[in-house]
C-alpha cells in the first residue's frame, strides 16, 4: 500500500512509519516540524518507499493517491499544547478534515490517533470505551482534550455521511526512545532529572496514577487495529497502574540516581487517575502489552543518556 502518516517526524508517527515500512509499503510522511524531529527520521533518508514533505495539515494539500491515512498530527505533551493552544485545536479540527478529505477522494482507510485524555478526570475506573469523560471544556487542558473529542466526532460524522472506512485509537501514556526529553512528560522528565542527578520534580503527593506503556507495544495496538474491521475507538495502552511517586522509585533503581524527589504544586485538571480496560484490544485483536514499565525503562535509557550527551 501507499500510506500517508501525519504527524510523521514525531515520537509515535516516526515508530508508526518504521512499522509500516517493515511490512513492505510505501510512506509519505508529513509534518511542520512544530513539535517533531527531523532526528526521528534520519534513518530513513536512504529509504526509496519514504517520502517527507514538511508542510502543516491544516492547509489542503493533495497527496496523490493512497490506500491508508494515519492522521497523528497534534502537539501531545502538556508543555506543547499549553504553548501552542489555538494550533492543537486546529489541527484538532482543520487538519483531522483535511486528511478525512484526502482518505475520503482515494477511497482509502482511515486510522485517527486520539488519546486517553478524551475521559478527562475520570469518575471511572478504569476507563472502558463506553465511558463519555469527565472533561473541563474551558481550563487550560481544553486545547488539547476538546480539540481531540471534536476530532473523534468528525471521524464519525465522515464515517456515517461520506461512509470512509475509518479506525480510531484511544492512546494512553507511552513512552520509549524518540520521546522528547523536555516535553514535561512523566517518563522523560524523570529519567532526564535523574540522568542529570537533579531533583526528580512529582507534581502534588504523587498519588495520582497513570498507565505506561512502552512503544513497542503501542505500535503492535495500533497495526492490529489498523487491520481489523472495528469502526469505533479502541484503548491501546498498558492497563498496569502506577503511582507518579511509584514511577519516580522506579526510574531511581533503573538508572542508579542518588537523585531526590520533591513536590511540587499540582497543575490544574491535572487527572488524578488513569488506566485503561483492554477488554476489547483483548478481545477484537487478540492484544495487550508485554513489557512492564522497568524493563521498558531499561531499554529507553541508552536513548536518553544520548540525547543528555549531545545537549551537554
Amino acid at each position: 500500500m501507499r500510506v500517508l502518516v501525519s504527524g510523521a517526524a514525531g515520537f509515535l508517527g516516526s515508530h508508526l512509519t518504521d512499522a509500516l515500512l517493515a511490512e513492505g509499503n510505501s510512506v509519505l510522511g508529513v509534518d511542520n516540524l512544530c513539535t517533531g524531529s527531523l532526528e526521528n527520521i534520519e534513518h530513513l533518508k536512504s529509504e526509496q518507499r519514504f517520502e517527507f514533505l514538511q508542510l502543516d495539515i491544516c492547509i489542503p494539500f493533495d497527496p496523490g493517491p493512497v490506500d491508508y491515512v494515519f492522521n497523528f498530527a497534534s502537539p501531545a505533551s502538556p508543555q506543547d499544547y499549553l504553548k501552542l493552544g489555538i494550533e492543537t485545536l486546529m489541527v484538532g479540527s482543520t487538519g483531522t478534515r483535511n486528511m478525512l478529505e484526502v482518505a475520503r477522494r482515494n477511497g482509502a482507510r482511515f486510522m485517527h490517533a486520539s488519546t486517553s485524555e478524551c475521559y478527562g478526570d475520570p469518575l471511572e475506573h478504569p476507563q472502558t470505551e463506553d465511558y463519555w469523560g469527565h472533561v473541563n471544556p474551558i481550563g487550560p487542558r481544553s486545547v488539547y482534550d476538546e480539540a481531540k473529542r471534536f476530532a473523534e466526532a468528525l471521524v464519525m460524522a465522515y464515517h456515517r455521511y461520506h461512509v470512509v472506512d475509518t479506525r480510531m485509537v484511544r492512546i494512553f501514556n507511552t513512552y520509549g526512545p524518540r520521546l522528547q526529553g523536555h516535553d514535561g512528560r512523566v517518563i522523560s522528565n524523570f529519567l532526564m532529572q535523574a540522568l542529570r542527578g537533579e531533583d526528580l520534580t512529582v507534581y502534588g503527593d504523587g498519588s495520582q496514577t497513570r498507565s505506561f506503556c512502552y512503544v513497542s507495544d503501542e505500535i503492535d495496538g495500533i497495526m492490529r487495529l489498523a487491520a481489523s474491521e472495528e469502526h469505533l475507538p479502541v484503548n491501546i495502552g498498558n492497563p498496569q497502574e502506577w503511582t507518579v511517586l511509584e514511577c519516580a522509585r522506579a526510574v531511581l533503581r533503573v538508572t542508579g540516581s542518588s537523585s531526590r524527589i520533591v513536590h511540587r504544586p499540582l497543575p490544574q485538571d491535572d487527572p488524578a487517575q488513569r488506566q485503561p480496560d483492554i477488554s476489547k484490544a483483548r478481545g477484537l485483536l487478540g492484544w495487550e502489552p508485554k513489557i512492564d514499565l522497568e524493563t521498558g525503562l531499561r531499554l529507553s535509557l541508552d536513548y536518553f543518556s544520548r540525547r543528555l550527551k549531545s545537549s551537554a
